[in-house]
């Protein structure tokens, strides 16, 4: 297996965002060990914690040679750390709008991981959460359970009597494109609008309604959303259970 890649899952998780929150993570080196990890935070937000699973990955092999392939289905992370960091660095931590950029204590601890690890060092994979993924489903469940309050028994050990089929990988790891026009340079019209107030979900036929809902609700989110498939995805991002 000396060959292979460290591979790394992470996940996180948070209940309210903010609210209560977990991260988990599960490695398997070159030689055939595999480590989960997990923690919990009192209060903090889902990003923050898909950002601290990928940290705690991350340095936990800090110091082991040969390339890393994480997997995760966090496009803010991904996208974050290849694409937009940037931008933010040049312009002092702002975003494009002026803004302070968010979580920015982690996303600079993120940067110091990926410098330290090299060009080529990480390949960043995003996998799509929850259709049956070994490794995405395990990383959930820590980060969910630890979210909860609950217990989770890590496991260290050899890959062999692991019990989970952790390098069945997804052939597709690229970030979904999702396009905002049509093929005449038109704004593509919305299936529906997505908002969620304090864990609950809603569908909406216009954005003016979305928007009403969401308005000074402390940690709503919203989303456009261009198909019934779409909705679905953006419900799984969101960890809702039920369609709206």
């Amino acid at each position: 297996m000396s060959d292979r890649p460290i591979v790394a899952f992470s996940d996180g998780a948070s209940k309210g965002n903010p609210g209560p929150g977990g991260w988990g993570g599960v490695i398997v080196t070159a030689d055939g060990l595999v480590t989960e990890l997990g923690g919990r935070a009192a209060h903090t937000t889902n990003n923050r914690m898909e950002l601290t699973a990928a940290i705690e990955a991350l340095s936990e092999v800090r110091d082991l040679p040969g390339r890393v392939a994480l997997y995760t289905d966090s496009t803010y992370v991904i996208k974050g750390i290849s694409e937009w960091i940037w931008g933010w660095r040049r312009r002092g931590w702002k975003t494009a709008e002026g803004n302070d950029v968010l979580n920015r204590d982690l996303w600079e601890q993120l940067a110091g991981l990926v410098d330290a690890r090299g060009k080529g060092g990480i390949e960043w994979h995003y996998v799509r959460g929850h259709v049956g993924t070994p490794g995405n489903e395990r990383v959930d469940e820590i980060a969910d359970t630890l979210a909860r309050h609950g217990e989770v028994e890590l496991y260290r050990g050899p890959l062999l009597a692991y019990g989970r089929e952790i390098l069945d990988l997804p052939e597709d790891t690229s970030v979904p494109k999702r396009s905002s026009t049509t093929a005449r340079g038109k704004a593509a019209p919305a299936y529906s609008y997505l908002s969620l107030v304090d864990g609950e979900p809603m569908r909406h036929s216009t954005w003016a309604d979305c928007e009403r809902r969401v308005k000074g609700r402390s940690g709503a989110r919203f989303k456009k959303a261009k198909d019934v498939a779409d909705e679905t995805a953006i419900l799984r991002e969101w960890r809702v259970d039920r369609r709206p």
